[in-house]
């Protein structure tokens, strides 16, 4: 039977070289008629020769067999490593953030992802808990939610990150990436230094969010999570923002209607105050509320509204408890401008409600010689024939609207020099960020040669016997100095602490790679990350 399996063999062989070679239609009984197997007998001992042979073949190749396994594990266990290397230590891990702002998305989108201040650290946790998160921040405000990350891996991390947003906003992944902004490393990092210095804002060059950034930074301090890389690169932000600032002075000129009317009233005044100044304003609206705003921010701590009804001006005056804000109603409006310097009107009459008849009967405070009406109604509350009094002075809508354009092309020029400040911190920042790398690579290195020193030194002291303490020291400090010496050149290669002759943060990084390869160095650090990940997932 065996000869007619190799018989059957060769022909397929054959067929296989020859194509023009047609195996004949054999069945198998024919097959069994042709090559019948041989009958013979074997004697005992035959028998049992044949089974010591097979069985001593069969332990050779076991033993061979387990050979080959041990190799074929190892070289799994290799390439697992280097799997490994590959992902979390060739490639570094990435600063990268990812939101949604007043540029991108819509605010019936954005409020469903905003979180609470006192939940920051939370988020932070909860972040810092997915497998490829190191560490993390949320800045979220009116206009943005934006989470910056540490990631292992950018497209893990990512993904990550869009669903836990996902998760607590309720909105699918699928409408989140519609309007999501992902930018990594550098982008990042130049975009947190931009938000934080007012260029990303609706008005630019804004204050608020400069302070947005700084409680970002107080409430991350402590949590764990917001650690050595997020933290920096808040505070670099932070930094940025001040400088833009102060060199710049990007947040001076008033760049909306309300707050140049305020501005402009303010340079009409003899000293520049409201401190002493009567204020009358007319219409409690929105563009009311914001000259309201405005005034008292400018150091307004007494005012006049007059308007309809007294709902609106009671809100107000919940939200500014400092100042003294008094309700008149329309029916009064003429007697309260007989007691004002200055008038702001903003109600949406289709008629004016100052007209030249009205305002020459009205009285003049002597010290400012003419009343001032700021009008930034449309249509005009104030006549136009008002304008032709000596005693009063008018600026309307257009007139601020200049005042607004002029400094809005003054601030855009401000963040033109505003981003060389940021590139120069960019710089600043990323070669902090460089030193960083280098590390875990010093720690481990020290303790790997601490470990050979410190066996190397028992193994010594136990083939000498008994020594005197005497003796121990000194074979203590010969084992220190040589492993202080050996380590003299790898460190000062390794650190960058300002001296002029620092390396340059990719050659630090090149030869922090090289060292990490000699002494293997990659797994320890790989081993370490996987056991902070753990213990922060037990947490």
């Amino acid at each position: 039977m065996a000869e007619a399996c190799g018989f059957a063999t060769s022909i397929a062989s054959s067929t296989r070289s020859n194509p023009n070679l047609r195996p004949l239609a054999v069945s198998r009984p024919q097959l069994q008629t042709f090559y019948k197997p041989l009958n013979t007998r074997r004697s005992p001992a035959l028998t049992k020769r044949l089974c010591v042979r097979c069985e001593s073949a069969s332990q050779k190749l076991n033993s061979i067999d387990k050979e080959e396994l041990k190799r074929s594990s190892a070289m799994a266990l290799a390439q697992l490593k280097a799997s490994a290397m590959d992902r979390y230590t060739k490639i570094k891990s990435s600063i990268v953030v990812i939101g949604l702002n007043v540029h991108t998305a819509p605010v019936d989108v954005r409020e469903k992802l905003a979180i609470q201040e006192a939940q920051w650290p939370q988020a932070i946790s909860e972040l810092c808990a997915l497998n490829h998160i190191e560490e993390a921040a949320v800045l979220s405000t009116c206009n943005r939610m934006e989470v910056y990350v540490v990631a292992l891996s950018q497209h893990r991390g990512v993904k990550e990150v869009t669903e836990w947003m996902s998760k607590i906003s309720g909105v699918s992944v699928t409408e989140l990436c519609q309007h999501r902004f992902m930018l990594f490393n550098n982008d990042a990092t130049r975009h947190l230094f931009e938000v934080a210095s007012g260029l990303d804002s609706i008005v630019l060059g804004e204050g608020q969010i400069l302070a947005q950034v700084k409680q970002v930074k107080k409430l991350g301090q402590g949590v764990d999570g917001f650690n050595k890389k997020i933290g920096g690169l808040f505070e670099h932000a932070i930094i940025t923002g001040k400088r833009v600032r102060t060199e710049t002075n990007i947040s001076s000129g008033s760049v909306s209607v309300s707050s140049a009317a305020v501005e402009l009233a303010s340079m009409k005044l003899p000293e520049s105050s409201y401190a002493t100044t009567r204020v009358l304003v007319i219409g409690a609206g929105k563009m009311g509320k914001l000259v309201i705003k405005h005034l008292a921010a400018k150091g307004c701590k007494e005012m006049v509204v007059v308007n309809r009804t007294e709902d609106k001006v009671a809100v107000i005056r919940e939200e500014l408890k400092d100042i003294q804000i008094i309700y008149k109603p329309l029916s009064e409006m003429m007697a309260c401008a007989a007691e004002a310097d200055v008038i702001f009107t903003s109600t949406a009459s289709d008629s004016p409600l100052f007209l030249k008849e009205h305002v020459k009967t009205l009285p003049v405070d002597t010290e400012m010689g003419r009343r001032l009406f700021i009008d930034i109604s449309v249509p005009r509350n104030v006549g136009p024939c008002v304008s032709d009094l000596e005693t009063a002075e008018v600026y309307n809508v257009d007139d601020l609207k200049d005042i607004v354009e002029a400094n809005k092309e003054d601030r855009l020029r401000k963040a033109m020099e505003a981003q060389t400040i940021i590139s120069e911190e960019l710089q600043h920042f990323e070669a902090w960020k460089d030193s960083l790398e280098a590390v875990p690579t010093i720690k481990k290195l020290r303790a790997y040669l601490e470990r050979i020193r410190a066996s190397e030194m028992d193994k010594c002291l136990s083939k000498m016997g008994d020594v005197t303490d005497k003796q121990k020291k000194a074979i203590y400090d010969l084992s220190m100095g040589m492993m202080k010496k050996f380590l003299h050149g790898p460190m000062q290669h390794l650190r960058c602490d300002g001296r002029s002759d620092c390396q340059k943060p990719e050659e630090m990084l090149e030869i922090m790679h090289a060292v990490n390869r000699m002494f293997d160095l990659e797994t320890e650090i790989i081993l370490e990350t996987v056991r902070t990940k753990m213990e922060r997932i037990k947490k």
